[in-house]
C-alpha cells in the first residue's frame, strides 16, 4: 500500500514584506509539524523567498513554491514591479491591489491542476488584500482563512470603526470615542484610526471601495489566522471574532518569528552591523544601544531624518539606525560627531538578529505589528513613533496597554509643511527610554516579562503552540 500523504496547508501571501514574512514563519511552523506546505507567488517574490528556506531541512523537503504569472500593463504598474517595495510610490497601492484580482484565474487553475492529482489542500491560508481567493476556495470546497498582519485588539477597532461610522462622524478629531462591543485598554480618538477608516464613508474614494469589496470576502471566511498571542490582547479577540459570520474563529497562533529558523542571508550591511554591535559588546554595558528603523513603507522625509540624526547624536547613547531612503544623506557633521558612537546602515538588515543581541536596550519603531512581535518577542521596550495604517493603534496598546514603551510626541517644525517631531523631543525620549530614570526602567522590566510570555506562548503546550494543533485538527474533520 501506498504510505498516506501528508496533510497538505497552501498559503497565499499578498505581494509586501510585512505581509509575506510571518506567513512565511507559519510555513515553517506548520513545516515542523511535518505538513506539506505550497506557497503560491510570484516569479520575483519566488526569488526572494526561496534565500528564506534552508537547504536539506525538513523546510526544504516539506515547504513547496507554486508560481502565478504577476499580470502586465494593468492599472498603471510598471512591468516587472511585483511586490509594494518596487512601487514608484505608495500612492498606487490601492492599484497594485485591484492587479492582484488578475490573479484569479491562474489561482483556479492551480487548485484544479491539483485536483486532478488529488494533492488538494486542507485549507488555503490567504492574505486580506487577497479577496478573490474566498470564492476559488469556495467553488473548489476548501476552507479560506484570511491573514491580516495585524493584532485582533487594533483589527477589532477599526472593524468597530468601520461599523459605527455615521455615529462617530459628529465628533471631533481629538474627542474621545467609545466602540460598541469593545473595552478598550485606553482612549480612544477619531485621530487615532486608520485613514482608510476615517475615509470609509466617501462613497466615491477607490480605497474604500476596494476595501469594502476585500472586506466582505473577509467576513465570510472559514476562519482567521492571527499573528499574535492571546495573552497580549487584552481580551479583545472574542470582540473581534464576532465581525466574523458563520462562527468562524480567530486562530492566534503568534509570535509567528519566533518559529523562525535563524537562516543567515549574506549581505554586506547585515554582516557589518553584527560586527559593529560584537564589536562594541566588549566595550559597552549591556541593553545599551538603541536599534532605529521605521519599517519599509512609510515615506519620511529628508528634513525629518536630519532631525532624527541630530537627535540620536545629542542623546548620548550608542545606536545602529537602518534608513531606507533613496534621497537623504547623513548630514556632513553627524559623520563626525557620531564617530563610534552610531552606525548608519542604509537598505536591508535582520532585524530580528539585531533585536536579540544583549546590547540592544530599546527600539525606536513606526509600530508595524511585526516589528512590535519582534521587538517584544526580544524582551526590548519600545520607543513608539507610529506613522500609518494601524500604527497608533499598535503604539497606543504598546505604551497604554502592555506598559512595554513610551511615546514620541510630535511639534511643529520651523518652516515645514508637516509636523516634524524636533531633535529636541527625540533626544529628550531616548534618553528617557533608555536612561536610569524610573519610567526607563519601568518599561524595561515590562518588556522582559512580556518577552517571557510570547517564548511560552509557542513552547510544547503554549497557547500558540497548541492552537496549531488545534486548527490541523478542525481541517482534518
Amino acid at each position: 500500500m501506498a504510505p498516506p500523504s501528508k496533510p497538505h496547508v497552501m498559503i497565499f501571501p499578498f505581494m509586501a514584506h510585512g505581509h509575506t514574512l510571518p506567513l512565511l514563519d507559519l510555513s515553517k511552523a506548520l513545516s515542523s509539524q511535518n505538513i506539506k506546505v505550497t506557497i503560491v507567488t510570484t516569479p520575483s517574490n519566488a526569488k526572494s523567498i526561496l534565500k528564506t528556506i534552508p537547504n536539506n531541512t525538513i523546510h526544504s523537503d516539506n515547504i513547496h513554491l507554486s508560481e502565478l504569472p504577476f499580470p502586465t500593463n494593468v492599472n498603471g504598474i510598471p512591468n516587472g514591479c511585483e511586490n509594494t517595495s518596487q512601487l514608484p510610490s505608495m500612492d498606487l497601492h490601492p492599484a497594485f491591489v485591484l492587479a492582484t484580482k488578475h490573479l484569479q484565474t491562474p489561482f483556479a487553475q492551480l487548485l484544479q491542476r491539483l485536483k486532478e492529482s488529488r494533492d488538494l489542500p486542507l485549507c488555503v491560508i490567504s492574505d486580506f488584500f487577497l479577496g478573490f481567493t474566498l470564492k476559488v476556495c469556495q467553488d473548489f470546497g476548501i476552507p479560506r482563512l484570511v491573514f491580516h498582519g495585524m493584532g485582533a485588539l487594533s483589527m477589532a477597532i477599526c472593524k468597530a470603526s468601520w461599523v459605527h461610522k455615521p455615529q462617530l462622524t459628529a465628533k471631533s478629531i481629538s474627542d474621545p470615542i467609545d466602540l460598541p462591543g469593545i473595552k478598550l485598554p485606553f482612549v480612544l480618538t477619531v485621530s487615532d484610526l486608520p485613514d482608510a477608516v476615517n475615509n470609509s464613508s466617501d462613497v466615491d474614494n477607490p480605497t474604500s471601495r476596494l476595501l469594502e469589496e476585500i472586506g466582505a470576502a473577509d467576513i465570510n471566511s472559514w476562519g482567521v489566522i492571527v499573528n499574535t498571542v492571546v495573552d497580549l490582547e487584552m481580551g479583545q479577540v472574542s470582540a473581534f471574532e464576532s465581525f466574523y459570520r458563520e462562527g468562524a474563529r480567530a486562530w492566534c497562533v503568534g509570535p509567528l518569528n519566533l518559529y523562525n529558523d535563524v537562516h543567515h542571508v549574506q549581505n554586506q550591511s547585515f554582516d557589518y552591523a553584527m560586527k559593529w554591535l560584537d564589536d562594541h559588546d566588549q566595550l559597552s554595558r549591556s541593553a545599551s544601544v538603541i536599534y532605529v528603523s521605521f519599517g519599509t513603507q512609510a515615506n519620511v522625509s529628508d528634513a525629518q531624518l536630519d532631525e532624527v540624526a541630530y537627535g540620536l547624536e545629542e542623546s548620548g547613547v550608542s545606536f545602529i539606525w537602518v534608513v531606507r531612503s533613496n534621497t537623504w544623506t547623513p548630514p556632513n557633521d553627524i559623520k563626525e560627531m557620531i564617530n563610534d558612537k552610531g552606525l548608519i546602515v542604509s537598505g536591508w538588515a535582520d532585524q530580528r538578529r539585531i533585536l536579540s543581541h544583549n546590547l540592544i536596550g530599546g527600539f525606536l519603531s513606526h509600530c508595524g505589528w511585526n516589528s512590535v512581535l519582534e521587538s517584544i518577542s526580544a524582551g526590548v521596550p519600545i520607543l513608539a513613533w507610529p506613522m500609518i495604517a494601524e500604527q497608533t493603534l499598535n503604539a497606543k496598546l504598546v505604551v497604554e496597554g502592555l506598559g512595554a514603551g513610551i511615546r514620541v510626541r510630535k511639534t511643529s517644525g520651523v518652516g515645514s509643511e508637516n509636523i516634524v517631531v524636533s531633535r529636541q523631543a527625540i533626544c529628550k525620549r531616548v534618553r528617557e527610554l533608555m536612561g536610569s530614570g524610573e519610567k526607563g526602567k519601568k518599561v524595561r522590566e515590562r518588556a522582559k516579562s512580556l518577552g517571557a510570555v510570547a517564548k511560552r506562548a509557542v513552547e510544547e503546550g503554549g497557547s500558540s503552540f497548541q492552537t496549531i494543533h488545534e486548527l490541523i485538527q478542525k481541517l482534518h474533520g
